[in-house]
This record gives C-alpha cells, structure tokens and sequence, in this order.
C-alpha cells in the first residue's frame, strides 16, 4: 500500500517539534537518534518492549522515491501505531571537512501495511547514496510516544532520472530553444597534442569516452554513455562555426551528413545551465542498432530527427539540408569511433575562452528554467 508524498522535513536536528500534516499519513518531527539519546522535551518517553524492525528490503528505487519493508515479531505488533524513519546522505570520504553536514532527515509515518512508499524530491536526490534505519512507536493519549530500538542501518542509492523526468525536461527546453538555423558541419575542438595522439596511437580514429560529470545530477548518461562530443553551433552572421572555443586551438570538421543521417537514431540527453543566461542542450547521435542506440533507446526520449527543436535533418530536392536551434547551445555526443579522415583538422584564428567549459560543470539547481520537480 503506497502512502502519500511526504511534505516536510527537519530544519534543525536539534531544535523539538511536532508538526502533523493534515489530510496526510506521513508527518515529521524530532526523534531520538539512532543511539537512543533524547532531548528532555522531544515527546517521547522512556523505551518500552516494543518488535524491532529486522531483515530491511530497499525496493523500487526512483531517483526521488523508494519503497522500504521489514519484518518485526509479532509481540506487542498490535500497539504500533508509528515507524519512525531516520535518513541521511551517506557521508563522503572526500567532502569538505569545513563544511555543514546535510541535516539528517526524520520521519515518521502512520503504521501502515508494509511496504511502505517513501517520496519526497526535497530531501531525496538521484544517483545519491543514503542510510536508513526505522524504529516502531507507540502514541500514547498524552501525546508521548514509546518507541522500539533501532534497527540496523541499510544503504541504498536512489536511481537516474527517467525517461519521464527527461521527458520533462526536454519539454522545458522546448520553450527557449528560438529558431532554427541553417548549418552544414560538426565541429571538435581540441589540443594539437590530441590529435597528434589519435593518429599515433588510434589509427586516426577518435575513440568514445566516458561522457564526465557535467549537466544534471540525475542524468542516465553522465559516467555511463560513451561518445564522442561534437558542436555545430553557427556565428548568426555568418553561418560559420564561431573561430573562439575553450577546448583547443585546433578544430576537426566534418560534413554534418557523414554523422546525421537517415542510419542514425537522435536522443534527447540533457538542459541545463551553470549560473549563466544561456543553456546548454545535450543531444546523443548513435548508428541505428549500435551499443550507443541500444543504451539510449532504454534510457533516453528518441527524438524525431526530422521534425524537434532542437537538431534536424531533412531532404530538399534530393539533398540532406540541417538546422540547428539558436538560443540554446547544443552539445552532441556522437557514440561511434570518428576517423579524422572523414573530415579535416585546420588551428582556429580565435581565442581559446576557458570560461567557457562545460567539463564536469555543475548545474544551476536554482534555475527555474531549466529544473524540475523532482532531485537536481
């Protein structure tokens, strides 16, 4: 039985209260830690026998979801009125010492049948590692609760977004993304040394990486979908590839048919922003029946490559003609090997502008252009 979305949380771990959301299952207030340490007023009294949660399952995780069960012995099981709910990001290793830890989360619901379903994107974030435990209580009439020990601690990682989160933001991107303009090559740029180690170690051809950290938190193709990333953003003047770039001082062209084209499938990826006005669009181009079409088509919305607003390729009197969206700055991840040959390596006559770099970039969580309801 599913119970509903949670709607509030601790703002102090210290601070003791007791807030019931009306017309709601779920409330939450200040409990005892997991040692069993309670303030004088928390609310609760002193510990009673009551069937310790035992044997956790962790089920149907989403990325701001779960589903959490347990057993307990069937003693005193008929005076649970509550579960208490303690959660908390589990610490990394590598976090800044200085800085504040996330305030735990406590919970409780009303003793509903198990499992239980636990949502809330408020204090629940995809592809994030968390501990759990849960005790059982008791209300008394005074208001005071008797409670059960805690149980042991479990980890979980909550999931990446789905395609219906994706779905969603595709749709927010929908509504910035401007005109279309008309383009004819991708474009890469990188070191010399680079493409200096391409033809020597690699046969000439680009290899996929593993795409970095940069985007959305909860994007399924961060550290997980290999590419190569191309640009085909066009100077509105001219209609040429801009001469600056901050990854490199030599570019790689190539005709835009020899990677768009009608034996290519187009993925819609990711949007965000990194403190700025403009946004980023993230697009993913794989041969039709590729490992990269195969890990997009599971994962990722499939984009009409003829009619979306973002990248298209259409036939005009027998001849592939493409346009690209204006106001959003596309990046797109081509899944197969590249070889130079293909295509042509000249230096650029511009600058190389740094500031300019989204590598492992962290999205703007408070952006309400680009977010959704749901974990950043």
């Amino acid at each position: 039985m599913e119970v509903p979305r949670l709607d509030h949380t601790l703002n102090s771990p210290t601070s003791p209260c007791e807030e019931v959301i009306k017309n709601l299952s779920l409330e939450a207030i200040q409990l005892c830690d997991r040692d069993g340490n309670k303030s004088q007023d928390s609310g609760i009294a002193e510990m009673e026998e009551l069937p310790v949660p035992h044997n956790i399952k962790i089920s149907n995780i989403t990325c701001d979801s779960f589903k959490i069960s347990w057993e307990m012995d069937a003693k005193s099981k008929d005076r649970i009125t509550h579960y208490f709910i303690d959660l908390n990001k589990k610490e990394n290793k590598n976090s800044n010492k200085f800085k504040h830890k996330d305030v735990p989360t406590k919970l409780v619901a009303k003793a509903v049948p198990l499992p239980m379903t636990v949502r809330g994107h408020w204090f629940l974030s995809p592809r994030t590692e968390y501990t759990v435990a849960v005790q059982t209580a008791s209300k008394q009439v005074d208001g005071d609760y008797v409670v059960s020990e805690w149980s042991e601690i479990i980890e979980f990682c909550t999931a990446d977004y789905s395609k219906v989160h994706l779905t969603q933001l595709l749709e927010k991107a929908e509504v910035i993304a401007g005109r279309m303009l008309k383009f004819s090559v991708f474009y890469r740029n990188q070191h010399k040394e680079y493409f200096d180690y391409i033809r020597e170690h690699h046969g000439n051809a680009m290899q996929p990486s593993v795409k970095d950290n940069s985007g959305s938190h909860g994007s399924p193709i961060s550290g997980k979908l290999e590419g190569i990333f191309f640009s085909c953003s066009t100077e509105f003047n001219t209609g040429k590839p801009p001469q600056d770039s901050p990854y490199g001082r030599y570019r790689f062209e190539i005709a835009a048919e020899k990677l768009f084209n009608p034996n290519t499938n187009l993925y819609f990826g990711d949007f965000y922003c990194m403190y700025t006005a403009y946004h980023y669009v993230i697009l993913v181009i794989a041969p039709v029946g590729s490992p990269g079409d195969e890990f997009c088509k599971q994962r990722l919305p499939q984009l009409n490559s003829k009619d979306n607003k973002f990248l298209t390729c259409t036939e005009e009197d027998g001849v592939l003609v493409y346009h690209h969206a204006q106001d959003v700055i596309l990046e797109v991840i081509y899944t197969d090997p590249v070889d130079l040959s293909l295509g042509t390596v000249a230096e650029i006559t511009g600058h190389q502008l740094m500031s300019l770099s989204t590598a492992n970039a962290k999205k703007d969580p408070s952006c309400k252009t680009c977010n959704i309801s749901v974990g950043r």
